[in-house]
């Protein structure tokens, strides 16, 4: 699918609800996708520039070449594993990480985290309803997601089976939104 995707049809490229969003070709720019109210929250500021330089998924995007893309026009929704999740990444992975060798692993990882378009929790709340309790979502790195209802909160589950809780949604910035999650999503071998 090469089809450039807007904000709703990102959210709604998710299995059968395809057809709810306003997808064209060409609308992919930040100010196309955010309401004016959106655009007042987010701000002057960039995900890569509301990330800061202090966090481990920013310094990630940094060896991955992808602080740019996030201080870039998206617009992006990122999933965004706290410190502690990715703390939790057996050390001789993360070590790899650092390494050359290990960028384009930590590319494939990072852009796992990385929808095309600005897809807020209302959006993923209404696609999982409509989707019968689950919706799948689109990935840069051309993986899938499942979102999913539990407990009243978002749960998204990666390519093994390995399941994060949104813990903050809404995150709002010039080119896109930030949803905050308590673990490291791992794309499925290929």
């Amino acid at each position: 699918m090469r089809t450039t995707l807007t904000s709703l049809a990102v959210a709604l490229a998710l299995g059968s609800l395809a057809s709810c969003g306003g997808g064209g070709d060409g609308g992919n720019q930040a100010g196309e996708a955010q309401t004016g109210k959106a655009k007042d929250a987010a701000g002057d500021k960039t995900i890569a520039t509301g990330l800061g330089s202090n966090g481990r998924f920013a310094a990630l995007a940094k060896t991955a070449g992808l602080d740019q893309t996030l201080a870039g026009p998206g617009p992006y929704t990122v999933f965004v594993p706290d410190d502690a999740a990715i703390a939790k990444v057996p050390a001789e992975t993360s070590a790899a990480w650092s390494k050359p060798e290990g960028r384009g692993e930590v590319t494939r990882l990072l852009t796992y985290h990385i929808v095309p378009g600005v897809v807020l929790a209302d959006d993923l709340g209404k696609a999982i309803d409509r989707g019968k309790g689950k919706a799948q979502i689109i990935t840069m790195g051309g993986g899938t997601l499942t979102a999913a209802k539990e407990g009243g909160s978002i749960v998204i589950t990666d390519g093994n089976g390995g399941k994060v809780t949104v813990t903050k949604a809404d995150e709002q910035y010039l080119n896109g939104a930030v949803h905050h999650i308590d673990g490291v999503l791992t794309p499925g071998k290929n």
